[in-house]
C-alpha cells in the first residue's frame, strides 16, 4: 500500500463531483421550470443521470429524463454498504399565483388549480389551442377569457317615458292614478311576471349583449357583482331595491280615503309578494322589494289598517305572517331555498351590501356564521348563473309584456316619479333621506300618534 502511494503521488482520494442542478425556488426560476439543464463537470468528474439522484425536500420541481433501464437497476443495487435507490417521483409543486401556458394561452378566468408550464411551447404558425370552455362561456365562440374592459350598468338611459312628459314634478296626481287603474288591470300573476322581467333586465341575466359580456369579461351580471369591477351594478342594485320598497309603501301610504282602500292595498302586495316567492314567478329580488315596503316602520306602524287585513282578508293576513315573514327572514340571513328549478333571479341583497362594506347586525358569533353563509351563497349564485338563466328564460317564454306596466317598474322610471325630473339627478342618499321624511308625514297623518 506504502508503494503504490509513493508510486502515484499526484493521486488524491475523493468523491466524484455530481452533475445536478437544483432547482431555483425563487418566482424568478419559474421561468426555467420544464428546461433541459447544461452542466459542465470539472476535470476528473463523472456524471449521473438526474432522475437517479435522490430527491430532497427543498427541489420545486423533480425534472424528468429518460433513463435505460439497465440503470435503474443498477443504482437499486447496493454496493459497499449502500443503497442508492430512485426516489419517487413527485407531483410538481408551482407557485399558487397563476402560470401562464408556455404556449402562450392565457388561463381561463375560472381556473381555480394554476396549469403547470409545458416543456414544449406551440409550434410557429399554430393557434392557440381552444381551451375548455368556461361554463359561462358555453354559447361563446371565442373561449378564451376576456380581460375585464370598464364597469358595466344595465339600467337602460333615462329615454322619454310613456307616462312621464320631458319635465315632472314629484308624485304628479294623475300619473299616480293612472298607474293605481294599470295594476288593477294586471292580477297579481301577470304583474309578477312584469317585475320579473325587469329585474332580469336590472340584474343583467337576460339581454345581455356580447358588447357588454366583453367589457365586463364574464356572461352575466351574477358573476359581475361578485367581482372588484362590478361596484357600479352592486350600487344599482341596492337603489333599485331601496326605491321599489319606497314605491310599495307609497301605494299604501298614499291611500287617504277609508280604512277599506288601505287595507285592500296592504292584500295586493301580500297577492304580489306571493305570486313572486320560490316556485312561482322565482323573482326573489322583487320579493324583497315588496317585504321591504310592508316591514317599512311608517306601514308597519298602522295598526288600524292590519287589523282591518286580519278581519277583511284573513288568508293574506296568515300567509304574511306564517309564510312570508320567516321566508324573508331566511333570505336575508342567507339561508332560503336558492334552487335555479325553483328561484328563477336569486335574492342577491346580502351578498351586495356585504361586498360594499355593510356591516351585519347582531352578535359577532351569529354574524360570523352569517357572513360564511352569505358569502357562500354568492359562490353559489355565480356557479349557477346558467342554471338561473335557463330558468328564468323558461318561464318567461311566451310572455307577451305591457308596454306601459313593463316601463312603470323601471328604476328610470320610478326615480322620476318619486323625486321629479330635478331631484332625479341628487345623491341617492340625499333622495333616500328626503322620501322617508315625506313618508313619515302620510303615515302620521293617516294615523296620528296617541
Amino acid at each position: 500500500m506504502e508503494r503504490t502511494l509513493l508510486a502515484n503521488p499526484g493521486t488524491t482520494a475523493h468523491c466524484p463531483a455530481r452533475a445536478r442542478k437544483r432547482s431555483d425556488s425563487q418566482p424568478a426560476g419559474l421561468e426555467h421550470m420544464g428546461q433541459p439543464t447544461e452542466d459542465h463537470p470539472g476535470s476528473g468528474a463523472s456524471t449521473m443521470p438526474a432522475s437517479a439522484l435522490p430527491r430532497t425536500g427543498s427541489d420545486s420541481v423533480l425534472l424528468k429524463v429518460p433513463v435505460p433501464l439497465g440503470s435503474i437497476a443498477d443504482s437499486l443495487r447496493a454496493s459497499d454498504g449502500q443503497l442508492h435507490a430512485k426516489a419517487p417521483t413527485k407531483p410538481p409543486r408551482t407557485s399558487s399565483l397563476m402560470l401562464p401556458d408556455a404556449s402562450g394561452c392565457p388561463p381561463t378566468y375560472c381556473e381555480l388549480v394554476p396549469r403547470v408550464p409545458r416543456v414544449q411551447g406551440t409550434p410557429a404558425g399554430h393557434s392557440c389551442p381552444e381551451p375548455e370552455a368556461p361554463w359561462w362561456e358555453a354559447e361563446e365562440e371565442d373561449g378564451c377569457f376576456a380581460r375585464p374592459q370598464a364597469e358595466v350598468s344595465f339600467c337602460p338611459p333615462d329615454n322619454p317615458f310613456c307616462l312621464l312628459g320631458s319635465q315632472n314634478r314629484p308624485l304628479e296626481t294623475e300619473v299616480l292614478h293612472t298607474l293605481h287603474g294599470l295594476f288593477l288591470e294586471h292580477h297579481p300573476g301577470s304583474t309578477a311576471l312584469h317585475l320579473l322581467l325587469v329585474d332580469c333586465q336590472a340584474t343583467g341575466l337576460l339581454g345581455v349583449t356580447k358588447a357588454q359580456r366583453g367589457a365586463m369579461g364574464v356572461a352575466s351580471g351574477l358573476e359581475l357583482l361578485t367581482l372588484p369591477h362590478g361596484h357600479r351594478l352592486r350600487l344599482e342594485l341596492l337603489e333599485r331595491l331601496e326605491t321599489l320598497a319606497l314605491a310599495g309603501a307609497l301605494a299604501v301610504l298614499g291611500c287617504a280615503g277609508p280604512l277599506e282602500e288601505r287595507a285592500a292595498a296592504l292584500r295586493g302586495l301580500v297577492e304580489l309578494a306571493l305570486a313572486l316567492r320560490p316556485g312561482a314567478a322565482g323573482d326573489l329580488p322583487g320579493l324583497a322589494a315588496v317585504m321591504g315596503a310592508l316591514l317599512m316602520p311608517q306601514v308597519s306602524r298602522l295598526e288600524r289598517t292590519w287589523r282591518q287585513l286580519r278581519r277583511s282578508h284573513t288568508e293574506a293576513a296568515l300567509a304574511f305572517e306564517q309564510e312570508l315573514k320567516p321566508l324573508m327572514r331566511a333570505l336575508d340571513e342567507g339561508a332560503g331555498p336558492c334552487d335555479p328549478g325553483e328561484v328563477a333571479l336569486p335574492h342577491v341583497a346580502p351578498a351586495v351590501r356585504l361586498l360594499e362594506g355593510e356591516e351585519l347586525p347582531g352578535p359577532l358569533d351569529e354574524s360570523c356564521e352569517r357572513l360564511l353563509r352569505t358569502l357562500h351563497r354568492a359562490r353559489l349564485l355565480a356557479r349557477d348563473a346558467p342554471r338561473f338563466r335557463e330558468a328564468a328564460a323558461r318561464r318567461l317564454r311566451g310572455f307577451r309584456p305591457h308596454p306601459e306596466l313593463r316601463e312603470a317598474l323601471t328604476t328610470g322610471f320610478l326615480r322620476r316619479l318619486l323625486w321629479g325630473s330635478q331631484g332625479a339627478g341628487a345623491p341617492w342618499a340625499t333622495r333616500l333621506e328626503k322620501f322617508q321624511r315625506v313618508l313619515t308625514v302620510l303615515s302620521q297623518r293617516l294615523e296620528p300618534d296617541h
